[in-house]
Order: structure tokens, then sequence, then C-alpha cells
């Protein structure tokens, strides 16, 4: 029996949302019935659509308060509320730390930690006035846990991220939850970028205990979760959705304790 979230009424905002992972999410928002606006810097290639519904698109840029504010108040005005924020918005260049200098690596950690920051405090000034209160979603990664070569600044951008969001539960409970999907992997038209042509995505989806990457439909339904009603006790949370994880490389390298092939 399949489970179906009802957010018909609801409105949704997506950051970053007209391709790759924020498309997914914004899809799964229209499939669950609710209202739903994009923003990024330049428009989708096709409208960022599913079935017959389609989401509104407006530019922001992200980095610029004066402009996120007013997105925000406009919103409300348009729609008469905002229920859900998932800031998505973000990514990073291949960089290693000491290629370029600091100011280089501060504009990673505006895009990633501190543009969310600012698209959260606009949303709240929302969503605190109305009876319902709302909901924020962080996309973090597991990048903020683990060591991030050549990705460093976001890696701590993203750590920052799931941080600032169990601080904005405590602060903005009872009306606002704030919560953290934190990703592994996920395969978008932009994959090739990170892993590879098909032989590489394939190989490093088998490094993954559920053997392939996440699609971007599948945390687009972890996103409606933590919105719902269903979630309505979670609160300064983090999600994994990484598939298992990663196997840890001493495990292959120890010389010991390997399971082997039965003889044919």
């Amino acid at each position: 029996m399949s489970l179906t979230l009802d957010l018909t009424g609801q409105v949704a905002v997506v950051t970053g949302g007209t391709r790759g992972v924020g498309a997914g999410i914004a899809r799964a928002f229209l499939r669950a019935g609710a209202e739903v606006v994009v923003c990024a810097r330049r428009p989708p290639d096709a409208p960022v659509a599913d079935g017959p519904r389609t989401a509104r698109f407006h530019p922001l840029d992200l980095r610029e308060p004066a402009a996120v504010r007013d997105f925000f108040a406009r919103v409300a005005a348009d729609h008469g509320r905002l229920d859900c924020l998932v800031n998505n918005a973000g990514g990073t260049p291949y960089r290693l730390l000491g290629e370029t200098g600091a100011e280089r690596h501060a504009r990673v950690l505006d895009l990633n930690l501190v543009a969310p920051m600012t698209a959260s405090l606009a949303a709240y000034e929302v969503m605190r006035g109305q009876p319902r209160g709302g909901s924020v979603i962080m996309i973090g990664s597991v990048s903020g846990s683990r060591p991030s070569p050549g990705t460093a600044a976001y890696g701590a951008a993203k750590a920052g991220l799931e941080h600032l969001a169990r601080s904005m539960a405590v602060e903005w409970a009872p009306a606002v939850r704030v919560n953290t999907l934190v990703l592994g992997m996920v395969r978008t038209e932009l994959s090739a970028l990170h892993y590879g042509d098909e032989a590489g995505l394939a190989a490093v989806g088998a490094t993954v205990p559920l053997g392939r990457l996440a699609e971007p439909a599948e945390v687009g339904d972890a996103c409606v979760f933590l919105a719902s009603d269903r979630a309505g006790y979670l609160s300064g949370a983090s999600l994994l959705v990484h598939g298992g994880g990663e196997r840890p490389a001493f495990l292959d390298a120890a010389t010991v304790n390997h399971t082997e092939e039965p003889a044919r």
C-alpha cells in the first residue's frame, strides 16, 4: 500500500529549484498538491512541472539580502501564506585549499551558508505570524561530516548549515520547524562533472551500500515528508539520505576477514 502525503493548499519555496536536485524537490511538492515557487539567478530551460502542474519561477540572487526580503514578501502577498522553505541552492567547484586565496573560498561559504540563513530569516518573518507556522528544510551533505578534499569550504559550510538548523529549531519553536536532509551522492544532469561517464557513475554507485546514487525524486519525497503533518514532531533533526553511507576503506584494505567466493 502506498503512502500519499497531501500538501494541497500549501505553498512551498524551493531555492535553486530549476534543475537537478532542486527540480526534483519542486516536482515532488507539486505532486503532493502544493503550490510551488522556485527561484534561481537564471530561468530554467523548460518549466519545472509535474504533469499539468507547474512551478512559478522568480529570478533571485540569494546573496542580495534586500532582494531576498522583497521576494518572500511578494510570495506572501501573491499566495497569502508560506508553509515551507527548502534551502537547496548551493554548490562548489573543485578547488584545493592551497590553490587560491581565502576570499575565493569565502564565496562558497557565502552561497552555501550565509544565503540559506538570509532566506530562512526572510521566510521566518512570514511564517511566524501564521496560525500554523511553517517548516524550513536545509539541504545538507555528507561532506559536512567527513573530510572533503577539493571542496573543503563547501564541507565547512554544510557542517555549519546543519548546526544553524538545530539552533533555529530551538529559537523558532513551536511556530516553525527546522530540519536538515543530509544527502549523499545524487544522480543529476551534472553528475558527469563530479563522477565522470556512465562507467564512472556505475563505479561510484557501487561504493554505496544500496548500490546506486540517489535520484532527485527520492530527495523530493523526503522533503515532502518533513514538510507534512506526518513529521509534525520532527524539528532540529538531521535525516540521512545517503543509501547507507560509505563503506569504510579499511575493510577492503585489510588482509583478513574478507568474504571469499564459494568454489564452483
